[in-house]
């Protein structure tokens, strides 16, 4: 399966959407990959290891299920987050890449792949419709968090 979607982070149009730094949404992304418990209520532990200057490791924990993944870092650009098959999980790859197509736009685009051949897809095409549906939302409220901890101060400050 590959899904791809984008978030509108600042639109000079709309005057109701608060603007955020690149900075800021960085700091954001970051905080949501080393922290991941701010922003997904169900997870129950989160170890982050075996830091180095272009990324971490961690092993996030969902009741009896353990999930280890890598994340990259190209910093105030992209993060990539690699799962490599483990137990029933196949490969998955998340990217999550800062666009600023101008300079008062900003967007993130995530990008969602796995390692299923076209027959798997095929036949898990219904389920995935919901993996997508499912990501999506859980993106539009990293960002809603993100927006809130950058309203209170936390993530630096506003163009506002």
């Amino acid at each position: 399966m590959k899904f791809e979607h984008l978030i509108e982070i600042n639109d000079p149009l709309n005057p109701l959407i608060d603007t955020l730094t690149v900075d800021q949404l960085w700091a954001g992304l970051v905080l949501s990959a080393e922290s991941p418990k701010l922003f997904v209520p169900h997870l129950d532990e989160c170890v982050v290891d075996e830091r180095s200057d272009h990324g971490f490791r961690r092993r996030r924990r969902f009741g009896e299920l353990v999930v280890e993944d890598r994340v990259v870092l190209e910093p105030m650009r992209q993060l990539r987050y690699e799962v490599a098959p483990q137990q029933d999980i196949s490969r998955q790859s998340l990217t999550v890449t800062i666009e600023t197509p101008t300079a008062d736009t900003l967007y993130v685009r995530f990008q969602y792949q796995d390692d299923h051949d076209a027959a798997t897809d095929a036949a898990n095409a219904m389920y995935d419709e919901f993996r997508k549906s499912a990501y999506q939302e859980s993106d539009i409220d990293m960002i809603r968090v993100l927006r809130d901890l950058a309203s209170q101060g936390r993530l630096g400050a506003t163009l506002n």
